[in-house]
């Protein structure tokens, strides 16, 4: 297993073939997809095999990561990949962190996501609008080996939105050395510096 800024310490490679995205969010999993192409793997959605959504119990992202591709790989029978990803915004503790799809309530919706996170900065005096997102990935085998690599991506939370590219929180967040948010790269450019990139470098070091 690695973590940011470890050398890759993959005991088990991953082969061509069919590889299960354990999420049913569109967007992440086009975005994977595009993360892994040029690997020799089939990618295949969890929403595609009508795999349900285990309930994320873990205190962390990797945990949360982790539970998500065991499951994934458990019932499909195939090798499974989850990402758990997260806005921590300094000023408030940290918070959404691991529960930044739910502050969009049952309905995912992140327009309100994001005009709570702004909310809640400004009813803090003065507050920072230091954040970061956080990206965790675990790649499950059916056998419950299990790998996981974890990246982060500094900038500020803006206001208003910008952009209507990438998904999630991404229109509000501007990362460090940059004056576009993530709303407003395109996904080749993001992919150069997010935090879900940084993971994915090395995911591809240790197990390819």
């Amino acid at each position: 297993m690695s973590g940011e800024g470890a050398e890759p310490q993959a005991i088990r490679k991953l082969a061509p073939g069919k590889l299960v995205i354990a999420s049913h969010n569109a967007g992440k999993v086009r975005e994977i997809g595009a993360l892994l192409e040029g690997y020799g793997l089939e990618v295949v959605s969890a929403k595609a095999l009508d795999l349900p959504e285990p309930e994320e119990t873990g205190t962390t992202f990797v945990m949360n990561a982790e539970l998500k591709a065991r499951a994934a790989a458990d019932l499909s029978g195939l090798p499974a990949l989850a990402d758990d990803s997260g806005l921590c915004v300094d000023a408030l503790g940290g918070d959404p962190g691991i529960f930044s799809a739910r502050w969009g309530g049952e309905a995912r919706d992140f327009g309100m996501a994001m005009q709570l996170v702004e909310d809640k900065l400004r009813a803090i005096p003065d507050a920072p609008r230091d954040a970061h997102f956080i990206c965790a990935l675990a790649l499950a085998w059916p056998d419950g080996h299990v790998e996981w690599f974890e990246g982060r991506v500094d900038g500020t939370m803006v206001w208003p939105p910008r952009g209507d590219k990438g998904h999630g929180y991404d229109p509000t967040f501007r990362p460090i050395g940059h004056d576009v948010t993530f709303g407003e790269m395109d996904e080749p450019e993001k992919n150069e510096i997010s935090h879900r990139g940084d993971a994915f470098r090395q995911l591809v070091a240790a197990v390819f």
